[in-house]
């Protein structure tokens, strides 16, 4: 067994003894399991969402798009991180707050808590005929919203789960020469290792380790490289010799020009309001008054990420020449290999494929709090029906990553978009208005956002030139707007 081989499993045996530990300060209940008792202290939860926002997407899928496109595709993750700032200053707040003050565990929950509860007693029984079930959907308001919400929720994120899977098992593929579907399963095993042993606090433990270690990762990566290189000057001429606008700053080949290509990406980073995964570790901090030093730790960090994931992408454009059967996502653990000792290519490699499963983890138990205890809330009061649905999750969540695209960059984009469109728009709405849309309109500005968003990825095609997340939230607040001026009732909120 080689050198990288040893260190790669002696790395991932430590950050999973990380997760597995959190199990020492674990509570046996649901709410300990989704939301860790709502203790997690400030820079845990910064570092962990910084973790889970860009492990798979940016390790594998951006450093793969900046091989393929150039210094423009700087211009992605600028306007991200200038669109998640600025829903920072609203949202993340009155999110925490309102959270605990209506008592809700999941993001579902919270959606449907501006609508009246059900006649009866608080909360809804399970259903006990399929019957049961539709009358339940369609019956009362508030119920309307956290099952289709819900639904959403299990189709996009656990796409988006998939997607970690897929990254690292591109990881392994290059690491031990593996087939994809045997990094996929191996991935699968350790995300129900986490969920078993803390929920989401294993999580974000594990997170947090993770990204001390990438970040370090990346700075050795440009270091090294660039060095082998000849320095900076020599680095900038080679890749201003790939062609002649690939050092341009400027986005090229857009069909509605580079501003709107732009525009689409500061509108996705304000779609970080709409991805579960994220917005419940803000759900999970202390208290609201922890998010100015969360805030701080989390833009000076993922600022940094960000540059240096840029920076590894062009590095690997000049290390690795295109070829017609690389595959651009492979780029990060390719140069790793090339330039690092074994040891620290069996760390950065452990780094990347932890990484890429807690985040998985995060959002299979997402996915399975929607599931649990929104779908088929009667599951959601026992501890161990809860663990049974992150089990059925976890199956659906690997059988995406065995027989889907094998892109990174495609699924996360499409989740991300799918999941923006179909709740930051209400959300918005629900926070920073002071009148709940009526039910109809709220349902139509969820599933209005998510068709214009396949339209213009499957339909019309323009996804390169301006991503989807704009027109479907665009679409979204669009319906809010006409709904305003149509008749109806006058108040629904709870």
């Amino acid at each position: 067994m080689s050198v990288t081989s040893i260190s790669f499993i002696l790395f991932l045996l430590g950050f999973a003894a990380i997760g597995v530990s959190s199990a020492l300060k674990r509570e046996k209940n649901t709410d300990d399991y989704l939301l860790a008792s709502r203790d997690i202290p400030p820079w845990m939860a910064a570092l962990s969402a910084v973790a889970t926002n860009n492990s798979g997407f940016m390790f594998i899928g951006l450093i793969g798009t900046t091989y393929a496109l150039g210094l423009s595709a700087a211009w992605i993750m600028i306007g991200w991180v200038v669109g998640d700032w600025v829903m920072w200053n609203f949202v993340h707040h009155p999110l925490r707050k309102k959270s605990e003050e209506r008592d809700t565990s999941t993001f579902s929950d919270f959606l449907g808590s501006y609508y009246p509860h059900p006649p009866g007693e608080p909360g809804e029984p399970p259903p006990t005929s399929f019957g049961d079930f539709v009358a339940k959907i369609y019956g009362h308001k508030r119920q309307t919203i956290i099952k289709i919400s819900a639904v959403f929720i299990v189709l996009f994120l656990g796409s988006y789960a998939a997607a970690q899977l897929t990254a690292g098992s591109k990881a392994l593929h290059v690491l031990f020469g593996w087939p994809y579907q045997t990094g996929a399963i191996i991935g699968a095993v350790i995300v129900l290792l986490y969920c078993f042993s803390g929920g989401i606090r294993a999580s974000i433990w594990t997170d947090v380790a993770q990204s001390i270690v990438m970040i370090f990762a990346m700075f050795l990566l440009l270091f090294t490289g660039i060095n082998s290189l000849g320095g900076l000057e020599a680095f900038w001429m080679q890749l201003q010799a790939v062609s002649p606008t690939y050092t341009s700053f400027t986005p090229v080949d857009t069909m509605f020009g580079p501003l709107l290509f732009i525009v689409g990406w500061f509108v996705a980073g304000m779609g970080v309001i709409g991805q579960p995964h994220i917005m419940v570790r803000f759900m999970a901090i202390e208290s609201a008054e922890s998010l100015k030093q969360a805030r701080l730790i989390y833009f000076s960090w993922y600022t940094t990420f960000s540059l240096c994931a840029v920076g590894v992408g062009l590095l690997a454009r000049v290390l690795l020449p295109e070829s017609a059967s690389f595959d651009a996502e492979l780029s990060l653990p390719t140069i790793a290999q090339h330039l690092l000792p074994e040891v620290l290519v069996g760390l950065v490699m452990a780094g990347l494929f932890a990484a890429t499963m807690s985040t998985a983890d995060s959002q299979v138990l997402s996915c399975s709090a929607a599931l649990t205890q929104d779908l088929f809330p009667g599951w959601g009061k026992s501890y161990n029906l809860t663990k049974l649905g992150t089990v059925a999750v976890t199956a659906v969540v690997l059988i995406i990553a065995l027989i889907g695209p094998t892109s990174v960059f495609e699924l996360v984009a499409l989740s991300w978009a799918a999941l923006a469109a179909c709740f930051g728009p209400l959300l918005l709405v629900h926070l920073l208005e002071h009148r709940t849309p009526p039910t109809r309109i709220a349902v139509l500005m969820m599933f209005g956002g998510l068709g214009a968003i396949l339209i213009w990825r499957y339909v019309l095609g323009w996804s390169d030139h301006i991503y989807e997340v704009l027109p479907g939230v665009l679409t979204g607040f669009a319906i809010y707007g006409v709904g305003k001026l149509l008749p109806h009732e006058a108040n629904e909120s709870a």
